[in-house]
């Protein structure tokens, strides 16, 4: 047909009322082939992967086994954390925090001094107490330089009443003449004694005072912070300037001479170990270097509840805690290396007969 412009348009096909159409619907049309083969080749790639990852995970498997072989029976194990033991270092006295001269994390030598209090007002009762000794020494001086003339007086007191005598005897002198030169002589040792007793006071006197400085200087030295082991710090719990009472802590440190790691086992277990049994301790940042320990401790009763139990089944579920402590050289050998905290398993070899798996052999 053509329009008025003489141009020709394309006929369009109406169906007929009642007749179906003959454009096919989108719901009826074929599923491509391409699509079928994506699919399968999807499935194909998942079946891959699935083997590759169950080979990787069979050879991961075979080789931690074969780094980790099983235990023999004779060695237990138990879960932990490395401890070591926390030493609290704080005032004998109440006073101020005049000086610190360690911080966290710091390795201190056994008396090495960490912090000093203010310790004016004691320093001035120091000085007061040796100015007393002083005094009482000049006490001394002087009450003996007394006794010495005492002594002279009863010297001659009694060469003066020795002679009376032999006049008397004589009679070239009176009765009443010796009366009296005894009455001197009385007079002579009455006063040596005096003098005697008060040099016996000057020196007392001097003692508590010399008491008093001592006492002083034990709070001025006990007011002198030091560290009474080898350790490190681990907490710095007061600055400068703060007041504390008497026994207020200034510093939490490690004593690295005794490292332990406590850990829980079983009844059936537990009652098998001894006291000095070999251990090994592998903490997780080690995995690959085994301490070598000892048991030095066995608790004497069980750490879980229930405590009263009546049945075998509970009476196994009853945990004991012992504990393993690493070797105090290897620990000075390796201080710097000591950290608190750390999980890890230990190790327990209850039958002496039964030798250690090659990952657990200790290092040299």
């Amino acid at each position: 047909m053509q329009d008025e412009k003489g141009q020709i348009k394309s006929a369009q096909v109406l169906p007929e009322s009642g007749s179906p159409s003959l454009i096919p619907s989108s719901q009826h049309l074929p599923v491509p082939v391409h699509r079928k083969r994506t699919k399968r080749r999807l499935r194909r790639i998942a079946v891959a992967v699935l083997i590759v990852l169950l080979g990787a995970g069979g050879s991961g498997y075979y080789v931690w086994r074969a780094a980790h072989p099983p235990l023999p029976v004779g060695i237990s194990f138990g879960n932990g954390r490395i401890e070591a033991d926390e030493i609290d270092i704080a005032t004998k006295f109440a006073g101020r925090v005049s000086e610190l001269l360690a911080d966290i994390g710091d390795t201190v030598a056994p008396g090495q001094v960490v912090a000093r209090m203010d310790t004016r007002d004691i320093e001035q009762s120091l000085s007061k107490s040796e100015a007393q000794s002083r005094q009482a020494q000049r006490s001394i001086d002087e009450a003996q330089a007394n006794l010495a003339q005492q002594q002279t007086q009863k010297t001659l007191a009694e060469q003066e009443m020795e002679r009376t005598r032999q006049l008397l005897k004589s009679g070239w002198t009176t009765q009443e003449i010796a009366d009296q030169r005894q009455q001197q002589l009385d007079a002579a040792i009455a006063a040596y004694n005096a003098a005697k007793a008060r040099v016996s006071v000057a020196q007392h006197a001097l003692e508590a005072a010399q008491h008093d400085t001592g006492f002083y200087k034990v709070q001025i030295a006990d007011n002198t912070l030091v560290a009474p082991k080898a350790g490190r710090i681990q907490y710095r719990l007061a600055n400068i300037g703060e007041v504390l009472p008497a026994g207020g802590k200034v510093f939490t440190m490690l004593d690295l001479s005794y490292v332990y790691m406590d850990v829980y086992l079983p009844t059936a277990e537990a009652g098998k170990v001894k006291v000095s049994a070999d251990a090994r301790i592998v903490l997780d940042a080690y995995p690959d270097h085994p301490i070598p320990a000892k048991v030095s401790f066995i608790a004497s009763q069980a750490q879980f509840t229930p405590r009263m139990v009546e049945t075998k089944s509970e009476r196994d579920k009853l945990m004991f805690r012992i504990r393993a402590r690493i070797d105090q050289e290897r620990l000075v050998k390796h201080a710097d290396a000591v950290r608190s905290g750390l999980p890890g398993v230990t190790y327990i070899r209850w039958d002496p007969a039964v030798s250690w798996p090659k990952n657990l052999e200790a290092a040299p």
